[in-house]
């Protein structure tokens, strides 16, 4: 049946809209799919036509359509959305749905300089037909509509500036693959390329954004996380503004320590002025995080670290809050807390912390992360001295302080830097870990920088992936799933450039990787284990000791053929120290789950071998990444059944994975009673986690009668140094306004929207750390 009206071709030409084509594209989308009706979306989208209507703005009709329906009463809607906009973005590739073959693409996109040109030269024509044989189109069907969406605004190669999509997805997976294995002899690399492409395209592993947006392209920086150090003197600011624009320009996020900048006051050049002061460096830090939009891909971002004894802590606290003027705020960036056994003594004791400038009190700064009994010792000694400049502050007050901030603006974080240092892979007292990330999961060392081009600093680098917990059906698959992404991230170390030569020392003497989970709600969830009762922590116990014995085989094997790492012998693994030797020990008291993998046959391989790679694992929060294989973000609890999350391509819908035969068995955010149960789970996870952990604690004020009590901040942070958690991340708290869409959207409780985004007797005395 054609209508009167005229639709506008790609070409110009004008003809009459042809409803049958409409009806049988909606028809192809839809089938297979439950409860969906093609006429349903047809109508929603038939009232929004126009006479001239382009072609293009049809699909993109016909798209919005089918999204706008989706609900928890019909959730396969998503998948509808997304064969509709598949269907579009490969009309828009190729001019047609069908691809072309995998070598002539690769050999247009070479000659438009979109694509690595090395494709052509490491790889023979005969190579491009096996590569062929591999790749299955019809996995692009599988996506949700919010993967296809994240797909298109983030991954796929595209002109920015038109919107012009140039790749579909299986093309860039069989890419992504052949460029990590690039390195490889003729006789493996097209086995490890086909099994790395089906995992990836399958979902069993997760790879993170600049990885999945810049393998394959002529820009070869992919590392996920940059941790910089700054030093307490003008140079070493400078070099470290300079590395951090560098890195920003290519999709990193960064972590800058600013805690050895001395303190507003000080004297400098012999008391010829007075110190500045921390404020306007890091305001000057901030300024070069948000100096480039990387590529289009994310804006810059940054977390900035600092001790909470650091003289200026009072003023630092409040950066980011909104009151104030801009001259004493620094807003754009967020902050990590620096503590330790002997900060949260002094609170428990209802005691006293006493504030110093780093560039009084020699020593100090260096022992508080690499001797905690060297620190304890400097710190009372220099308490007792006369002539230092110090501030006493009641424990309590500061961090009161600190968790109102952190309540009020979620992004005040914290680290815990004796367990980063006395439970980690790296060995102290070579290579002590000063800071963490943007996200708070990398415990990498670092050195200040001195001079942005030389290489006697030391710019930790972490390179990311996740397995798809709800993927794995048996603990069994991390053997190979572990072999095939740590040869992969490993080699993406010698395939990527590196901007700064303190970066590429660093990465290429410790070969550091983080590989984390996504999909941990929803495998909880088919396990019929729950957040908060204790069910879920023998599975939990179980699952990340296998993860991690596997990860650490895979690095003992790499070693075997490649050797091992150049800076092993900085780390504790040099040592036969296991993450199984030096977790908190309080994990045992609400866990009793026995070790199940040969540790011990483990321990002699590593030290008669080494590693190839210094860390292995890191728990990263995956919001975008997860998105593209349908899964539940990190470790977290879903807010609701359906996630209403906003993006620069509007309002995103994605349903938790198996909704319909799962919904009773997810336990949500809101519906878990408090953070203890959480937090013994991430526990468990450190155990045997070698990096850290991205965990959040999460506050509904209705549960308190309107009000959290500061006091259940404080016991909650001191229950989480009990279990041995290195960081916290997010503080999220319930507004009663989660999902602004829901009456727009007719959507039902308890489908909510994802956000990226008092009392001074601390817990009563009566938690032991």
């Amino acid at each position: 049946m054609n209508s009167a009206l005229k639709v506008s071709k790609r070409d110009g030409r004008q003809e009459s809209l042809d409803l049958d084509k409409i009806h049988k594209v909606v028809t192809w989308a839809a089938d297979g799919l439950d409860n969906v009706s093609v006429s349903e979306v047809e109508l929603r989208a038939h009232l929004q036509f126009y006479d001239g209507i382009q072609t293009s703005e049809i699909h993109e009709t016909l798209i919005k359509a089918a999204a706008d329906l989706i609900s928890e009463q019909a959730p396969d809607y998503q998948f509808l959305a997304a064969r509709l906009n598949i269907f579009h973005l490969r009309k828009k590739a190729y001019g047609q749905f069908e691809p072309p073959s995998l070598l002539a693409h690769v050999r247009r996109m070479v000659e438009e300089k979109r694509y690595d040109e090395a494709l052509l030269t490491d790889y023979t024509e005969e190579e491009f037909q096996v590569m062929e044989t591999f790749l299955d189109h019809s996995r692009d069907l599988t996506f949700s509509y919010a993967a296809v969406k994240q797909l298109e605004g983030k991954y796929l190669v595209q002109n920015r500036v038109t919107g012009q999509v140039y790749e579909s997805a299986q093309f860039l997976y069989i890419l992504i693959a052949a460029c990590l294995f690039s390195g490889y002899d003729r006789e493996r690399r097209l086995d490890y390329i086909r099994r790395f492409y089906d995992a990836i395209s399958t979902f069993k592993l997760s790879l993170p954004t600049p990885i999945m947006a810049g393998v394959r392209t002529p820009t070869r920086q992919f590392s996920s996380c940059v941790l910089i150090e700054a030093g307490d003197s003008l140079d070493s600011i400078n070099a470290t503004a300079s590395a951090i624009v560098k890195y920003v320009s290519q999709r990193a996020g960064i972590g800058i320590n600013g805690g050895r900048i001395r303190a507003l006051g000080s004297p400098i050049r012999g008391g010829e002025a007075f110190h500045t002061g921390c404020i306007p460096f890091y305001k000057h830090f901030q300024t070069a995080v948000k100096s480039c939009s990387q590529g289009g891909v994310r804006g810059g971002a940054a977390t900035l670290f600092y001790p909470i004894w650091h003289l200026e802590v009072e003023s630092l606290l409040v950066l980011k809050n909104n009151r104030g003027v801009e001259e004493n705020r620094v807003r754009h960036i967020d902050y990590g807390v620096q503590l330790n056994k002997l900060m949260y003594e002094r609170l428990i004791k209802n005691g006293n912390i006493t504030l110093f400038s780093p560039s009084d009190v020699p020593g100090l700064y260096d022992a508080f992360f690499e001797d905690q009994e060297l620190f304890e010792k400097l710190y009372n000694q220099y308490e007792q001295q006369d002539g230092i400049r110090k501030k006493v502050v009641k424990a309590v007050d500061l961090f009161s302080s600190m968790m109102q901030e952190r309540a009020s603006t979620g992004r005040i974080y914290i680290q815990n830097v004796d367990h980063c240092n006395t439970h980690s892979p790296f060995n102290p007292a070579k290579a002590p870990v000063r800071q963490s990330n943007l996200c708070l999961e990398i415990a990498l060392p670092t050195k200040p920088l001195m001079d942005v081009n030389d290489d006697s600093g030391e710019i930790a680098l972490c390179t990311l992936a996740a397995f798809n917990l709800g993927a794995i059906s048996n603990l069994d698959e991390f053997e190979n799933l572990s072999d095939l992404i740590v040869r992969a991230l490993d080699s993406l170390l010698d395939y990527q450039d590196y901007p700064v030569p303190a970066a590429k020392r660093a990465s290429l003497g410790r070969r550091t990787l983080g590989v984390g989970v996504i999909n941990y709600a929803y495998y909880l969830a088919k396990h019929g284990t729950r957040y908060s009762d204790g069910s879920a922590n023998g599975l939990t116990h179980r699952t990340f000791e296998a993860m991690q014995y596997w990860l650490l085989k895979a690095s003992v094997q790499l070693a075997k053929e490649q050797g091992a790492c150049p800076l092993f012998q900085d780390t504790t693994y040099a040592q036969g120290i296991l993450p199984i030797d030096s977790y908190k020990k309080d994990v045992d008291t609400f866990c009793e789950e026995a070790l199940h993998c040969d540790w011990e046959g483990l321990r002699r391989d590593i030290i008669q071998y080494g590693l190839r790679n210094s860390t292995l694992s890191a728990l990263m929060p995956s919001e975008t990444s997860s998105q593209i294989s349908n899964a539940t973000n990190g470790i977290e609890p879903p807010r609701g059944y359906i996630s209403v999350k906003q993006s620069k391509d509007g309002i995103l819908k994605q349903v938790v994975p198996e909704f319909e035969q799962l919904k009773g068995a997810y336990e949500l955010l809101w519906q878990i009673p408090n953070n203890q149960g959480y937090l013994q789970l991430v526990g468990i996870m450190q155990k045997f986690i070698d990096q850290s952990i991205s965990a959040n604690t999460n506050y509904d004020p209705s549960r308190f009668g309107g009000k959290v009590p500061m006091q259940q901040l404080l016991k909650d942070l001191l229950l989480a140094y009990k279990y041995g958690v290195k960081t916290l991340y997010y503080h999220n708290t319930r507004d009663g306004m989660e999902d602004p869409q829901k009456d727009l959207n007719n959507l039902q409780e308890p489908a909510t929207t994802v956000i990226e985004t008092e009392d001074d007797d601390c817990a009563g005395g009566a938690c032991k750390i």
